[in-house]
């Protein structure tokens, strides 16, 4: 069996057992009372919960504060089960009543079980080390006693050695209501910390037959592992488990579960070793006890999942990485040239300070640099969203101005470059459709970022903001919500190599200080990411000038924060930023030719300064 991975269901399934009244409160799942402890007699009821995500439980009473998880509860209640097999391997205290064999005497092995062994190449000096026998009335049947270390016989196993598919129910069974054990326990040598394990007895006697001390087989084949709970204490004998378990279809059986139980070092025989063969016996039979013992000898340790050698890794100039300029000069020159491909942004401000338009202008002008880049926007529609980017897009210089209501100025693009911008960006700019009305939108954005970074090539991914991108309202999974967010983004980020800006609010009243704690919501986010930047108006300042504190920067460490803020400027027609006021009129790739000279067109409609 696999390891148990929990299941909401279960959770519902105990407060049915319970007979306990619930109800669910995000991903909670809130008892009236504590099984434990029933609840106070002062009204503090519901202060029991199961996490319908970990299945991890805790009573809030101090006189309890009960804790653990679904297999706890199942230990604790018993009319609370997971299933007999779960309840077996995790010793719950439901196991069911193994059958018990009187301790038998050695037993010396019949001419028929001698005959049999060797013809798989297993003398009969072997046979009788593993006491090894056949049924009084059935010759053909071949007996193998599991004893355990201190010569019980809890498990007996039986092979036909005549057997038939096309007659026989099966080649292999066992007595019913066995404790299972691993074959060959009681022949191990305990200061020898090498234990070989098989997947079949006959593999195990092969081992054992070529000379290699411990050998053992599992009970009930490749995909059996109940017996674990029974050898776990005599499994610490070892320090080195190799796995010798049947090769086929490319992959070796039992591997895979034993680098996960085992707690010493883990060995596989090599893939060579087999020659071809499928396991331990059929390579003695073709090859001889050299073969099998040089299986066992060149096996090599396993790698542990996600655990890299530092010195295999490719050593490269951090600086030299890809990155994306954000064309302004000030933040670029503390974040070592831009964002690098990789890195994830958190963007914070207060609201109407301005963050969503340097979002919006970093996107600008990762465009201008060739870049692919997506965007979602959750509080502008799609088209508010395309008319403030090609503004900054088009520049000062393409922006004209014309009387409004009431005194006010309104700005406007000619259509004819706001055709001009739509073409140049066409095929490199993308934005989410916030109209769709799928069940679980969030889930549906991070897909869809990630499908869009693999099928259009995005390099740079822009989110404002990330209230708006959950929608789930202020509940108490807010803050779970939030960081298992950051948390996929992060991994999209890095493993497509493409650059995120997350746009995220500040906490009430914070923006006084320059750290990574003005960020609203779960303090955790912070560091997740690579750069957190806050952007904010400063009363000292005039109405078109703001500061940009970069209070994180993981690749450098370096910052800019108090007197090291950056001050950018803000230009209402273009609705450009940027620390140099003369980028409010510097032309974009739309409008100069491949030399990067304006065309004779976009001149003429240029205000043309005098001296």
């Amino acid at each position: 069996m696999e390891y148990y991975e929990f299941k909401k269901e279960d959770a519902y399934e105990f407060a049915r057992a319970s007979s306990i009244q619930t109800k669910q409160r995000g991903d909670e799942l809130q008892f009236l009372s504590c099984p434990y402890c029933r609840g106070g007699k002062n009204g503090d009821k519901g202060t029991f919960s199961i996490s319908l995500v970990t299945g991890q439980f805790k009573c809030l009473r101090s006189s309890c504060s009960v804790s653990g998880n679904i297999i706890t509860l199942a230990r604790d209640f018993d009319y609370f089960s997971l299933g007999k097999d779960i309840d077996a391997y995790y010793q719950t205290g439901k196991q069911k009543r193994f059958r018990r064999f009187k301790k038998m005497e050695n037993i010396k092995p019949k001419t028929e079980a001698i005959t049999y062994l060797e013809s798989r190449k297993i003398t009969a000096a072997t046979a009788e080390k593993y006491q090894i026998t056949v049924q009084s009335k059935h010759k053909n049947i071949v007996v193998f006693p599991f004893l355990d270390e201190k010569g019980n016989t809890p498990f007996i196993k039986y092979r036909k050695t005549d057997f038939n598919p096309a007659v026989d129910k099966g080649k292999e069974w066992c007595e019913a209501n066995c404790k299972p054990i691993l074959f060959g326990m009681y022949q191990c040598n305990l200061d020898n910390k090498t234990l070989v394990l098989t997947e079949g007895q006959i593999d195990s006697l092969s081992v054992a037959e070529s000379g290699i001390e411990n050998a053992v087989s599992v009970p009930f084949g490749k995909n059996g592992f109940t017996w674990i709970p029974y050898c776990w204490e005599w499994l610490q004998n070892f320090e080195t488990l190799i796995v010798f378990g049947d090769f086929e279809n490319g992959k070796m059986t039992l591997l895979d579960e034993m680098k996960k139980r085992f707690p010493g070092v883990v060995k596989a025989v090599r893939q060579q070793d087999y020659k071809g063969c499928k396991d331990a016996n059929e390579l003695l039979q073709k090859y001889g006890k050299e073969a099998v013992k040089q299986a066992v000898n060149n096996a090599e340790r396993v790698e542990i999942d996600r655990v890299k050698e530092i010195a295999d890794i490719e050593a490269v100039d951090l600086f030299s990485l890809p990155k994306i300029s954000t064309g302004i000069t000030g933040i670029d020159k503390v974040l070592s040239g831009g964002i690098y491909l990789g890195q994830t942004v958190i963007l914070t401000g207060k609201r109407g300070d301005g963050k969503s338009t340097l979002g919006s202008q970093i996107l600008a002008n990762a465009l201008d640099n060739g870049k692919s880049v997506f965007a979602y926007s959750g509080e502008l529609p799609d088209y508010f969203f395309k008319r403030w980017l090609d503004f900054q897009i088009a520049g000062q210089q393409n922006v004209i101005d014309r009387a409004g209501e009431a005194g006010s100025v309104n700005y406007f693009i000619p259509d004819s470059k706001v055709h001009k911008i739509s073409e140049w960006y066409r095929g490199r700019a993308y934005l989410f459709d916030s109209q769709s009305t799928e069940d679980n939108e969030l889930e549906y954005l991070l897909s869809t970022i990630e499908k869009a970074i693999q099928q259009y090539g995005i390099q740079l991914v822009l989110l404002d903001n990330l209230m708006t991108a959950l929608d789930i309202g202020l509940d108490i999974d807010l803050y779970r919500a939030q960081s298992k967010f950051v948390d996929k983004l992060v991994k999209i980020s890095k493993n497509y190599n493409a650059a995120v800006i997350l746009v995220v609010h500040p906490r009430k009243n914070s923006l006084g200080a320059d750290d990574n704690d003005v960020v609203s919501g779960s303090s955790d986010i912070t560091n997740k990411v690579d750069v957190v930047m806050t952007y904010k108006r400063d009363k000292t300042l005039s109405d078109d000038e703001r500061l940009l504190t970069i209070s994180k920067n993981r690749l450098t460490g370096k910052l800019a924060i108090g007197a090291k803020a950056i001050k950018l400027y803000f230009d209402e027609a273009s609705k450009r930023i940027s620390d140099n006021r003369d980028d409010f009129r510097k032309p974009y790739g739309w409008e100069t030719d491949a030399a990067g000279f304006m065309t004779v067109n976009d001149m003429e409609q240029m205000e043309i300064p005098f001296d």
